[in-house]
């Protein structure tokens, strides 16, 4: 897999670390004393605004924006979108003017939440900020957003929501390369990356990048939004897309996505009592700050799995940090 002959700008702090998580580990181990060992890859480091996942894949999408001509980037996300966050950045960093459509999928109407934290950010970066109701069709409003801007003689350039498509995904394929030059450096046996997915751009990169190589690594997305169902179909498409982009096709099967949906609670972006504990395991534990609405619940996954004995003792296995700690500012009664 060539990623150099792809477009890409360097935007992020690479290679972000690979550490172990010993204390959570011997926490989570049974009576005893065995258990999976638990490691992380820091991409809650990656450097941009605070740091986060969405920065991979903003190297290749800013590039391609670049290629093109625009002058200016549009995207969408929630309210406190570690997606738009980023994106603000990258545009502030390449002199792009920047608008983003930030849907209430949450009904809070509170301060902290609506001002503070992603989206205080979003203004220091000098983003348009754009308010859509829940429900709202994103992809329309973006392309309606930029019909406008042309009109008045812009050049914009539409990023979807999590930076999630084949050019997007092309940050966790390399992702997925780093991440096993990290462990053969170890001499670490990896048999399992463990995520968060969402828009499905990390997970259909890791996907691609873990088959391309012929890893026999497994990656298990701990999904924040969607049923399982949906959330399968929706990264084995984009991870499917990205292969042909990569002049792979066929390479993906069914069998390589798996998604575990039972840790959403009430909706995307609503606390949950799991939330909450593995934020709080992770920063008493190992000094380390998930967010609470992605890394946050995917840690509170793995934690109930390992709980479960869904994993084998001897196993390795790697926490991808996707970042968003600025987040938690946005929730402070959840985490009090």
């Amino acid at each position: 897999m060539n990623l150099a002959r792809f477009p890409r700008i360097r935007l992020a702090h690479l290679p972000t670390p690979l550490e172990p998580l010993e204390r959570l580990s011997r926490h989570l181990a049974g009576p005893d004393g065995k258990g999976p060992r638990l490691w992380i890859k820091r991409d809650d480091c990656t450097g941009l605004s605070t740091g986060g996942n969405k920065t991979r894949k903003l190297e290749f999408l800013m590039a391609d924006a670049l290629a093109k001509g625009a002058d200016t980037v549009i995207t969408q996300g929630a309210t406190q979108s570690n997606h738009a966050r980023q994106t603000a950045a990258a545009a502030a960093k390449l002199g792009l003017a920047c608008h983003l459509l930030l849907e209430d999928r949450t009904g809070r109407r509170d301060e902290a939440y609506t001002q503070s934290a992603n989206v205080l950010l979003d203004r220091l970066h000098g983003a348009e900020i754009g308010h859509r109701p829940a429900g709202a069709d994103m992809q329309a409003e973006m392309e309606a957003l930029a019909e406008r801007l042309r009109a008045e003689g812009k050049r914009p350039y539409v990023i979807p929501g999590g930076g999630s498509n084949p050019v997007g995904s092309l940050g966790y394929v390399y992702a997925a390369q780093e991440l096993l030059g990290q462990a053969m450096e170890l001499g670490l046996r990896i048999d399992h990356v463990i995520h968060a997915t969402g828009s499905a751009g990390t997970q259909a990169g890791l996907v691609v990048g873990m088959v391309g190589l012929n890893s026999g690594v497994a990656v298990l997305g701990i999904g924040v939004s969607a049923p399982r169902a949906p959330q399968e179909a929706k990264v084995l498409a984009l991870a499917q897309e990205t292969a042909r982009h990569l002049g792979l096709p066929g390479i993906i099967r069914t069998e390589h996505v798996a998604a575990n949906c039972d840790y959403v609670g009430q909706g995307y972006g609503i606390a949950t009592q799991g939330m909450v504990e593995a934020v709080r395991l992770m920063a008493e534990l190992e000094g380390i700050l998930l967010d609470p609405v992605y890394s946050g619940k995917a840690m509170a996954g793995l934690i109930d799995l390992i709980r479960k004995g869904h994993f084998a003792p001897d196993s390795n296995i790697v926490f991808m940090h996707t970042g968003g700690s600025v987040g938690l500012f946005g929730y402070p009664e959840a985490m009090a």
